[in-house]
């Protein structure tokens, strides 16, 4: 068992949309993302998807709504539902899924990352 700094796994890497994987346990994944800017709308058809944010603010836009997110808030979006975040400004992200989550969904993107592709830091 090693314990995780978050602060220090952040300050180890530079780049937005691109998950890191931080933790594992019961078939989840704890991944750690920077996020700035707009992401793609995707869906993802199996699993649910938490993301916490641990620094700055992110808006998930949801084809009839948004939901604002800031520091210390998560939100669980649902399997099936469409979605995009978006963050302003650098936020720095947690996210926890199944370790089959494919970033992007069902969506083939620039940003879309096999999960079995994913760096462990």
């Amino acid at each position: 068992m090693e314990k995780v700094n978050l602060k220090r796994k952040f300050e180890s890497f530079d780049e937005t949309w691109v998950p890191k994987i931080v933790g594992e346990l019961n078939g989840q994944f704890v991944k750690l993302v920077k996020f700035e800017g707009d992401y793609v709308w995707h869906q993802h058809e199996t699993e649910d998807e938490l993301f916490l944010v641990l620094k700055g603010e992110v808006t998930i836009h949801l084809r009839d709504s948004t939901v604002e997110l800031g520091e210390g808030e998560f939100l669980i979006v649902p399997r099936g539902i469409e979605h995009k975040p978006v963050a302003p400004r650098l936020a720095h992200v947690l996210l926890f899924e199944p370790a089959s989550t494919r970033n992007t969904g069902n969506v083939d993107h620039r940003y879309t990352i096999d999960p079995d592709h994913l760096q462990r830091i």
